[in-house]
């Protein structure tokens, strides 16, 4: 099963690569990540995604709660969340294209960064699966040329917050 976790990492020079660590030499694979700084400079936050049973994914947890640099951790998976991921599309398309693949982005609440032909480039901010389905909607009308991904990020619902303390 697929799982987001998200994790406050102390922002320092190793703390990455102790994460990634973990992970690399216990066999598991990441297949996501995105780090960036919280409000306070010393904390970061770090969204990864990766997939395991819900006893693999404990394990995981449980030995990230052990790492020095780590402030915080959630499965948020585990609870109700948003979860959102940034893509910027770039696809090669003719005249006749255009106008069905500009509907399209606008059904599905896009932006179109660059409508110049040939290279239509396109910005969407979505879950994971509304992205694959766009990209396959898109595909009927144009040549997909290059795909760049955020990876998930993720947020609790209602009270559940990962927090300092």
């Amino acid at each position: 099963m697929r799982h987001i976790i998200s994790i406050l990492l102390q922002n320092e020079a190793g703390a990455l690569t102790r994460v990634a660590g973990l992970f690399s030499t216990r066999g598991y694979n990441i297949e996501s990540l995105s780090v960036a700084p919280t409000d306070r400079p010393t904390v970061s936050r770090l969204t990864l995604v990766t997939t395991g049973s819900d006893a693999v994914i404990h394990q995981i947890v449980s030995q990230l709660q052990k790492l020095v640099d780590v402030v915080a951790v959630s499965d948020m998976t585990r609870g109700e969340h948003f979860e959102r991921e940034v893509a910027l599309l770039k696809f090669r398309v003719s005249e006749r294209g255009i106008d069905p693949l500009a509907r399209l982005v606008t059904e599905m609440d896009g932006k179109v960064l660059s409508g110049a032909l040939p290279s239509f480039i396109v910005a969407m901010t979505n879950s994971e699966a509304e992205i694959n389905h766009f990209i396959g909607q898109a595909s009927q009308h144009a040549e997909l040329l290059e795909v760049v991904r955020s990876g998930a990020l993720a947020i609790g619902q209602g009270k559940h917050t990962l927090s300092f303390t």
